[in-house]
């Protein structure tokens, strides 16, 4: 029987690892951002949001509503405040409607 390294290892530092050995970090961000927006925003906002894209600490949303697009732009900061606590951390430094 082959022994595995580090028996007592929890999974949770097992993928950890994984996941930064393999450079997987920002893949699972724009995922979890993804994630974030779906959950904040319910579906009204989500019917109109047509893409999501996660560059360089900036966030590209692109909604198919220009009035929902001038209602959301005055709730910015809040908005990149509340995906980050959705998250865990601070990976949105910059809401781009468009």
């Amino acid at each position: 029987m082959a022994k595995r390294n580090n028996d007592n290892q929890p999974i949770e530092d097992i993928l950890k690892e994984f996941v930064k050995t393999n450079n997987l970090q920002s893949g699972l961000d724009k995922v979890n951002v993804r994630e974030a927006w779906a959950n904040l925003m319910g579906n009204g906002v989500n019917n109109y949001t047509t893409a999501i894209e996660l560059k360089h600490e900036t966030l590209y949303v692109q909604l198919s509503s220009s009035v929902l697009r001038e209602e959301l732009s005055y709730g910015n900061e809040k908005i990149v405040k509340m995906l980050n606590e959705s998250i865990g951390k601070d990976i949105v430094k910059k809401l781009v409607l468009r």
